[in-house]
This record gives structure tokens, sequence and C-alpha cells, in this order.
């Protein structure tokens, strides 16, 4: 075994739990403890102040700098009071990770005297180089001015020693630079178009928010292990290895016992969540082996996705400590299950109505319907923008795999609702009531169990559960706010014309009630193709929905194309989401940020087969080439005397013309094969890299991903299959880095 592989599983089978204790037995006891929350400023605000800053906040109405100086104040004898010592403007750039400048709270007074200082400016404004994050060329190298300006909808926290502030990013020209920006302008846009339409039903409604609950799925790896392979290191993702003999296929790693070092890692960043506000509701195994899942409680969409980027960060941060390390791509071990981020996602109002609740009574709940039918219309109407919002390299791997949706966009709503649905459009009363029912299973101390009023759907794309749908192709290293804003998006729009539509009839003499239903039952028809509530991983699905003219758009740089059609762009646009220019720089940026990936991993895949793999291979060949020329010393003069009849000690097959060839033949047949493989891997490896070569000519961002998608990663499949094949070939003790079956099952 190589000494760096040897070492590795030698610190990772001697690693030890690492114990955690809890500030309290009760969560409720520290929940949000480390959060700007507003209890925390009741105690540090005055009255007036917190009631014109909570009017702001639900108003979208700007806050003046007094009442920000106030604010600032109180932040920064909240955040001393707990041993802070620095502050910070905490954002979303387009590099898929949260970012951050940190600055103390310190100043000298004009006689050099230090002094803590915080005030309104520093807490409203920031100014970090634009020309250093993505910006898909709104600014250049010359041009480095942005801004960070505060998310008061956001609440402050503290993370370890520093204040951190949620904020927006833009450029000096007013161009959003983040996810945020237009996730908050999109959750604006779904509000002012939901408000009207729920006014039909409850003139009371004021406001409509988007309501998010994340699943987040990861791996863990021994610390020890992942730095044992570069391509984990710097890519995320395995991208050779030898499928194990035992992997997930007998479906005993999910929901099973949580291994004791995993379940004190999990302890361990639950503890610090809670004190960040986050209310982690749920941990679990899942299908694959060192795989796991947690969700949370429902939020608002905008602090949900503060609080999954934020989590992301702890979970890394904390893996440490326990010498593990998480990993978030989406399909980071060939064989087994990918990992997605489940995206639940249900409009609510002000009155605390859940818009998509379906109540006893679905067909009568024109409420419901109308939020319902209008959703599955927007997926229809917008199912590449859809796509494209999920489409990454990463989550290449997943789409289309037996764990994850397919790339064809498609809606599951269930048994009953689609009756209800087709009882609606042809004017016939259909769909009894949605009140759960029992199951009855005859053993007399089971408690009675009731069924939900329809079945889940996990091979579906965007699937409707219930009082929610859930967007269960979200990959899970993405940034929720990139799915969440483009489906806000087209569901703004689209209830937007539904409103026009309506209004259309009313002003023709049509009654609300009658106009209202006239336009749904249209929509209904018109949407039809979406709806599928059968098998999404079959092949007669894919036939099915060709037949049905749904795209199946399978890599990223073609979903990508979707961004900037004149009709996604006409709604971005309409809907105050995004300019021309922003849509074509996002379009740009995401087609970067896709070559690059592709990019690093062809470098690393180049660079273990060209210094790892192949000179493994080579020195177990020389080996057998060493014990080939022994047979053929020690049994060619034995094999000459048997021929002539002077030795009696060889086998019957070897006498009379025996060759030292047929005692070696499997040693022979495996030198010719590592021969053949590392002949391929050498080829095509160079072959890949030529491809790089041309392709990092392209100027234009869009053609560069295009030919690194067409060009450079169909090399990858060929390459580690011979790689793969020679794992399983070469002496275990000379394979250069961990296994598939050391790094997913060391506990």
């Amino acid at each position: 075994m190589s000494s760096i592989r040897f070492k590795a599983l030698q610190e990772a089978i001697s690693r030890q739990p690492v114990n955690v204790e809890l500030p309290s037995n009760k969560v409720s006891d520290f929940f949000g403890t480390n959060v700007f929350s507003y209890e925390v400023m009741q105690k540090y605000l005055s009255e007036g102040v917190l009631k014109t800053l909570r009017a702001a906040m639900e108003s979208n109405i700007p806050i003046d700098m007094a009442t920000a100086d106030e604010v600032a104040i109180a932040m920064k004898t909240w955040a001393l009071e707990n041993g802070v010592t620095h502050y910070t403007h905490w954002f979303q750039p387009l590099t898929g990770a949260t970012a951050e400048k940190h600055d103390v709270f310190l100043d000298l007074s004009p006689t050099g005297k230090a002094m803590e200082k915080f005030g309104g400016g520093q807490l409203v404004q920031q100014e970090p180089d634009a020309s250093s994050f993505p910006s898909g060329g709104i600014r250049s190298t010359f041009e480095a001015r942005g801004y960070t300006g505060w998310d008061p909808s956001s609440p402050a926290f503290i993370f370890g020693k520093t204040l951190c502030i949620p904020t927006i990013y833009i450029s000096y020209t007013g161009e959003a630079l983040d996810y945020k920006t237009p996730l908050l302008k999109a959750l604006h846009a779904l509000n002012k178009a939901a408000v009207p339409v729920c006014n039909y039903f409850d003139k009371n409604v004021k406001k409509v928010i988007s309501t998010l609950g994340w699943e987040q799925e990861y791996f863990l790896v021994d610390e020890a292990l992942f730095y044992a392979r570069p391509d984990l290191v710097h890519s995320g993702r395995a991208l050779f290895g030898a499928n194990p003999a035992k992997g997930q296929q007998l479906e005993d790693h999910y929901f099973g016992s949580i291994p004791e070092r995993v379940n004190d890692y999990m302890r361990d960043f639950e503890t610090e969540s809670y004190k960040l506000g986050i209310p982690i509701k749920t941990r679990h195994n899942e299908v694959a082996p060192n795989q796991y899942e947690i969700a949370p409680i429902f939020e608002e969409a905008n602090i949900a996705v503060d609080h999954n980027l934020l989590l992301m960060d702890l979970m890394d941060k904390v893996a440490r400590r326990h010498k593990l390390r998480v990993l978030f791509y989406e399909k980071p071990f060939a064989g087994v299950n990918g990992s997605g981020k489940h995206n639940n996602w249900s409009m609510s109002t002000d009155t605390g109505k859940n818009l998509l609740s379906p109540g006893k009574t679905p067909d009568s709940n024109l409420q419901f319907l109308t939020f319902f039918i209008n959703t599955i219309k927007a997926v229809h109407d917008y199912s590449d923008i859809l796509r494209a919002s999920i489409a990454s390299a990463g989550n290449e791997h997943r789409l289309g795999a037996n764990e994850a949706p397919p790339a064809i966009i498609s809606v599951f709503i269930g048994e009953q609702l689609t009756k209800v649905l087709d009882g609606f459009e042809k004017k016939v009363k259909a769909g009894k009531s949605s009140e759960k029912k029992s199951l009855k299973l005859d053993i007399g101390h089971i408690p009675e169990l009731m069924l939900d009023n329809t079945d889940r759907n996990r091979t579906s794309p965007f699937a409707f559960t219930g009082n929610k749908f859930e967007f269960r192709a979200v990959g899970s290293s993405a940034n929720c706010a990139q799915a969440m804003l483009a489906l806000n998006t087209i569901v703004a729009g689209q209830l937007t014309q539904f409103k026009n539509d309506v209004d259309k009839l009313v002003n023709k003499s049509t009654p609300l009630e009658d106009a209202i239903i006239q336009v749904l039952r249209g929509y209904i028809t018109e949407s039809a193709n979406i709806r599928f509530e059968g098998n999404n991983y079959s092949d007669e699905w894919v036939k099915e929905a060709a037949r049905r003219g749904l795209p199946n758009v399978q890599t990223t740089p073609e979903a990508l194309e979707a961004l900037v059609t004149e009709k996604a762009i006409h709604l971005f646009e309409k809907q105050g989401i995004f300019s021309k220019r922003e849509q074509e720089a996002r379009h740009e940026i995401q087609a970067e940020i896709y070559t690059k990936k592709i990019q690093i991993e062809s470098r690393i895949m180049a660079d273990m087969a060209l210094t790892q793999i192949i000179p493994a291979a080579l020195q177990y060949q020389n080996i057998l080439i060493t014990n080939v020329r022994g047979i053929k010393e020690i049994f060619t003069p034995m094999l000459e005397m048997a021929a002539v009849g002077k030795s009696k000690n060889m086998s019957n097959n070897l006498q009379d013309g025996g060759r030292y060839e047929d005692i070696a033949d499997s040693q022979i047949a495996m030198i010719k094969e590592i021969s053949e493989r590392v002949s391929i891997i050498r080829s095509r490896t160079e072959q890949m890299i030529e491809e790089r070569k041309k392709a990092n000519k392209i100027e234009s961002a869009t053609d560069k991903a295009f030919a690194y998608c067409e060009k450079v990663k169909p090399c990858f499949d060929e390459i580690r299959y011979h790689a793969d094949k020679l794992e399983l070939l070469i002496d275990d003790s000379m394979w250069p880095f961990p296994k598939y079956r050391e790094l997913l099952f060391i506990k």
C-alpha cells in the first residue's frame, strides 16, 4: 500500500468521536442567542425606532439615516457585550459562496485615543472591489467600485467574534452582482402580483410572502482520506474510483442508525445552528453510504436562503473540528446516489393563509385552485427557465440518474387533485374531500394511521406534496436563491397575466367568480402537457415527453441558453428583476463557471492519470515482467528436458513441446492488459489536453462552455473507465490513493 494512502487509512481508523456538550438540554433555551432578533431589538432600541424599522421592512419603505444610526449603536452595544471585535457585510456574490470583509470596531479620536465606533454609515453601506467578483462584463478590472447595502429583512448575527450583517451587492452603476438582490426583487414581484389576486377572495390581505423549506443532502469523508485524494480536494468529487463490492444495493444505510462519530458532528453543528437561529428540525442517514440529510422548519424565502448558506459554511467549519470533510458536490461518487437540495415552496398571506393548502374540499376552494393552477401554468410556460435555474456542472451528473428527477421538467399533483382538475375543467363536480383518511391495519395495539390526500412521487422534478410544491431537481451545492428567484418570478408573471385575463372578462360584464373559473379552465387545458403522474425515470416517459413537446435538455450550456431568449428577457424586465444587460451578464457568468469547473476537473484528471495512476500501473507491470522472466529462467530448461523425455516432473499438458509462456499465461495476460489500458489512458489524456487548449482559445463564454461540454468532458468517461479497471487489477498495496471502499465505509 502506498505510504500516503496507508497513513491516511491509519489516521481514519484511529479517529475517536468528539464529545459535544449542549449549552442546555432544551434547544429553546439557547435558540437564536447569536441573532440580533426582534426580541433583542426590543431591549436595545427605542419603541419609536423599532416601530419605524418594522414598518419599513413590512412596507418596503427605505430606512432613514437617523434610524440606521440608532440601529447601528444598538447592534454595536449588543455585539460588544457578546465579545465581538469586528463587523462585516455578509453577502452572496456570484461565485457560489458567501463573502465577507472584516472591520474592527475601532476609530481614533482627534487626540489619538482609541474608541469603539460603528454608525449608520458603516451599517448601511460598504465598498468591496466589484471587479474581483464575477460580473459578466458589467465591471472591468479598471472599474472596481461596487457597494454592499444592508438588508434589514434578514437579521444580523454573530459568527465567531464577528458581527455579520446580511447585505445585497451591486455595481457602481446599479446592476445586481449577487443572488440576494434579484431574489428580493422576485419576492417583491410575487407579492405585488399575488395580493390583487388574493383580494378577489379576501380584501384584508395586504401582503403575500414566499416560504421555503430546503432539504440539504451531503456526504462526509474522513479528513485524512480527503487530503489523500487530489480530486476531492480540488474539485469536490472523485474523478476516479472503482465501485466497491458493497455500495448501496442492500438499502441498509437509508434511515439507519447514525454512526457515533457522525452523530457527534451533527449535534455540534446543530448546536451552533440553533444559536444562529437556524431552525434545524430533521437529521437522518440518506441512501448512499456516508450520505446524510438535514432539513429545517419552513421560513420566509429570503431568510431561508441566508440560513442555508450560513449552515453550509458552518457545517464545513465544524467538520474540520471533527477531522471530517463535508462534500456538497451533487455527485461526488459514481455508482451511488448523488445529493440534492429539495426546495419546498409555498405562498402565505399576512392573514395566516397558506395559498397552496387545498382544505377539505379542494374542488370548491376557488382561492386554492387559483394559485395552484396558476403555478402549474407558470411551470408549463417557463419550464426552460426553471431548468436553467438548476443547471450546473455538478447537477449534470445527477439529473436523470436513478436518485434524481430527469432533465425533463414536469409537474406531479397526485390522483385526487388530478380528478379535481379534470372535473373542474369539464364543469362537473369532482374530488369529494381532501380530509385525511385512516389506514386499517387490523393490528389491535397499533394506533390508527392517517393517509395523506396524495401520494409522493420522488421521481418528479416538481411535485405537489399536500400544501406545497417540492422542486426536487435543485442541486446540493446550489444557492437556493437561483431556483427561488426563477420560480417566484415566473409565478409572479403568471399571476399578473391571470389578473389581466380575469379583469378583461369582468370589464365585459362577466361576474367575477365566473370570470375566474373561465380563465382557470382555459389554463388547465393549456398546461395539461406538463402534468405527469408516472415514473419519470422510465424510458417510456422520455418518449412520451418528446411526443408532448416537452424539452429534454441534457447539458448545462444548452440549458443556460434559456436565460437569454426574448421571452426570458421580457419576463425578467417586466417583473423588474433584471435588465437585459444583467440577464446577459448572468448567462455569461454561469457559462464561465461551468467552463472553469470542467477545466479544473480536466487538469486534475490529467495530473492524477499521468503522475499517479500510470506510474503505479507500470510499477506493478514491472513486477509481473520480473516474475515472467523468473518463470522463463526456471522452467525453460525443464521444458526442454521434458521435450526430449529426460524429465518426468512436468504435467502431461507441458510434455512434448510445452512452453514457459503456458505457465506464465496469467501474468502475461495481465502485462498485456496493463499496457493496453495505460496506452488508452495516455492517448485519451493527451487528446483531452489538446481539446482543452483549443477550447481555451475561444473568446465567447458561451462557445467555450459548449466546447468544454462537447469536446473536453467526453474524454473523462473513457479515461476513468480504464483507470478504474487498473484499480481492480493492480496490487492493492501500490494503488496511490484511497479507494471507494475506504472513503465510503470508514466510520
